[in-house]
């Protein structure tokens, strides 16, 4: 339980209901901003006063997984406006106050290490990663059946990394019958991917490799799809980017190529938000616990 919690939920997806769900189920005392198109559905919930000292009272403040943009701002699919997130306001919550968002950037970090708060980007925690590879993997299903006209069995794939949801991928696409080659950069990997029965290939070698493949899935934010790899694979074939934005594809040479590339990050928030929110609300809540 969570009852003498005072927790902040700003902006997000639908994943932020489930948040916002479970928060009230645990007792929490929960504040929205960004969420005036609910029309009420919260009444456990109260309104976010930024210049009241509900403030004052904060244990978390939880924004959206996207976190904010470059200028410190936080949208929402709940609201028709931009809420900005500012230092001088996280500076008058409690000492012990925490940050949580799913992706951090520049802008994010400096202000909230001005600010002395903790910063907790949440896909950086292997748990919340490999709980999330689960909703990530049958997207990627979903979206492979949707945009090619084969079948996963017998199709040829290409994954790019073996991190956290690249295990996952990779496992999975091999036990639905797809005959899997793995890129990645080091020799550890390369070894892992052997052992899992599957074809070790290295990302730096990729132009000089036959890419005959009808699927490829990248999950490194990095650019490793570039037009040397594009135009090494056929026409037909379907690239998904999971990888967060911008991804790591070049879009515009796929396009020219005639090849479909798809950019498709936060699987988990599309095809399971309700999944997805209770992942994130579970580690919260563990946070939360652990740190007060």
């Amino acid at each position: 339980m969570l009852t003498e919690y005072h927790v902040a939920v700003i902006g997000g997806d639908a994943r932020q209901i489930e948040i916002i769900r479970r928060l009230n189920e645990w007792g929490a005392h929960v504040y929205l901003a960004g969420f005036d198109q609910l029309n009420g559905s919260y009444t456990e919930a109260v309104e976010l006063e930024f210049d009241s000292d509900q403030v004052e009272k904060l244990d978390a403040v939880i924004l959206p997984v996207s976190g904010t943009d470059e200028k410190g701002c936080i949208d929402g699919i709940f609201t028709n406006r931009s809420i900005p997130l500012k230092e001088g306001w996280l500076k008058r919550t409690p000492k012990h106050c925490q940050v949580f968002t799913g992706i951090t950037n520049e802008t994010l970090s400096k202000m909230v290490h001005n600010a002395n708060r903790t910063l907790v980007p949440l896909m950086d925690r292997d748990d919340v990663a490999i709980y999330n590879s689960i909703p990530t993997v049958e997207g990627t299903i979903m979206m492979a059946i949707q945009h090619t006209d084969v079948t996963i069995h017998n199709s040829r794939v290409l994954l790019i990394g073996l991190g956290r949801v690249g295990v996952s991928l990779a496992r999975t696409f091999h036990q639905l019958g797809a005959k899997v080659s793995v890129a990645v950069r080091s020799s550890k990997d390369a070894a892992r991917v052997y052992e899992m029965g599957l074809t070790p290939l290295y990302i730096e070698s990729l132009p000089e490799q036959d890419l005959a493949f009808d699927l490829v899935l990248n999950t490194v934010p990095a650019p490793v799809l570039d037009a040397k790899v594009i135009k090494k694979l056929p026409t037909h074939a379907l690239i998904l980017d999971i990888a967060s934005k911008p991804g790591g594809t070049d879009f515009r040479y796929a396009e020219k190529r005639g090849v479909k590339a798809i950019l498709v990050p936060g699987l988990p928030g599309i095809v399971a938000p309700k999944t997805a929110g209770r992942i994130i609300a579970n580690v919260i809540s563990q946070q939360l616990r652990k740190n007060k």
